[in-house]
């Protein structure tokens, strides 16, 4: 829905690393972006592995980027999506937010107004994950 200001709906997701799932311990590593009238969907990630380490040091953490990494590559589309490489953005944005018990885990749903959905994906990596 774009407004008449310029202003546009988008949602987004944080992406948290639960090492542990039967301990519940989490962080934040990432955030997934949403505008369905800009047709955008968006990831990024940024893994801090000390927080990791203090909550698992045996934790994979080659497998955990690779899940971080194919979160992106879904938003992405094309080759790097995978099935997912045929669905719009809004498909593949529901996808990733679908609940799963793995270690990379969406959070819930948020929205905002936003004149740049791009700008926006880096402005809440700054302030929910770094």
């Amino acid at each position: 829905m774009t407004d008449p200001t310029g202003w546009d709906v988008f949602e987004y997701a944080v992406l948290r690393v639960v090492p542990r799932v039967e301990r519940g311990e989490q962080f934040n590593a990432g955030v997934v972006v949403y505008c369905r009238a800009k047709s955008f969907v968006a990831a990024r990630t940024h893994l801090d592995e000390r927080k990791l380490a203090a909550l698992d040091p045996d934790a994979d953490v080659t497998g955990i980027r690779a899940a971080l990494r194919a979160v992106e590559g879904v938003c992405r589309g094309g080759e790097a999506a995978g099935q997912a490489a045929g669905d719009d953005a809004g498909r593949r944005f529901r996808w990733l937010i679908a609940p799963r018990s793995t270690v990379v885990q969406p959070g819930p749903v948020h929205t905002g107004l936003t004149a740049d959905p791009q700008t926006e994906v880096e402005r809440l990596l700054d302030l929910l994950v770094r």
